[in-house]
């Protein structure tokens, strides 16, 4: 029984052969070897095509953001997996990439959608500010928080943020989504009666979109990125073991508290 509406049988991403593999129409070992860096060719990956001189500059700064942010949720789960199986390296990636989501690492996919909407309600002809100001009322009405904004450790500003806008309009690319972006950060100050740092999910989402990116490459940054943070927290791990410790300490913050007697 075949569940859905399938697509046709075929992929344009690689074919080995005896004598060579093939990726994206592209001989990997007569052409790509030795001539695209590593984000160059996750960028042919993902879209099929070799990058531009600012594709390739942001792909490159956007891994190098998001890649790193000490012990956070991912990084803890790997360690205390890899403790549990020192042998399962792949298991313990795993562990860590299975956490990003929409409060963790995972932000940036759902402020692409945010800000798709945003620019689909501008091209029927409503005012930006307009439609901002009205996705920051809906969701403080609701008891919502904005994809992209708020940090438990970056205030009043995410660095990593700031510093992606900075260099967006020093290079000339923002475009729509970024000037969404601003408009946003600006409405939703307004409507909490507060600033709220713009984290750095949103920022990634809007230059991406601005250079071309589809929306379903955006989220695939931090997990890419990511996987190269958790690669070294694990070889960290086997040298200097952290994950039980890591454990015991959660288990002394927990307590017991066992079923009233009715």
């Amino acid at each position: 029984m075949t569940i859905g509406t399938p697509g046709r049988p075929v992929s344009g991403i690689a074919q080995a052969y005896a004598d060579r593999v093939e990726v994206r129409g592209r001989d990997l070992t007569g052409d790509l070897m030795g001539r695209l860096t590593f984000t160059e060719y996750v960028h042919l990956l993902l879209t099929g095509e070799e990058p531009t001189d600012d594709q390739r500059f942001f792909l490159d700064l956007l891994l190098v953001a998001i890649a790193e942010h000490g012990m956070m949720p991912t990084s803890i789960a790997a360690r205390m997996t890899l403790a549990a199986d020192p042998t399962a390296l792949q298991g313990a990636v795993a562990a860590g990439i299975l956490g990003a989501g929409p409060v963790v690492l995972g932000t940036s996919e759902e402020c692409a959608l945010l800000l798709e909407d945003a620019r689909r309600r501008v091209a029927t002809g409503a005012a930006a500010v307009d439609v901002v100001a009205d996705v920051a009322r809906t969701s403080h009405e609701a008891g919502a928080k904005i994809p992209g904004f708020g940090h438990p450790v970056h205030r009043p500003v995410d660095p990593r943020a700031e510093r992606i806008l900075e260099l967006a309009d020093e290079r000339g690319v923002g475009g729509e989504n970024v000037r969404l972006a601003r408009l946003l950060r600006d409405a939703v100050a307004a409507e909490w009666g507060k600033p709220l740092p713009m984290n750095v999910s949103l920022p990634i989402a809007a230059v991406m979109l601005d250079l071309g990116y589809p929306v379903a490459t955006v989220k695939a940054v931090p997990i890419l990125a990511r996987t190269a943070g958790l690669l070294a927290h694990l070889a960290e791990e086997q040298e200097n073991p952290l994950g039980f410790f890591l454990a015991g300490r959660a288990e002394e913050a927990v307590g017991y508290e066992p079923p009233r007697a009715e």
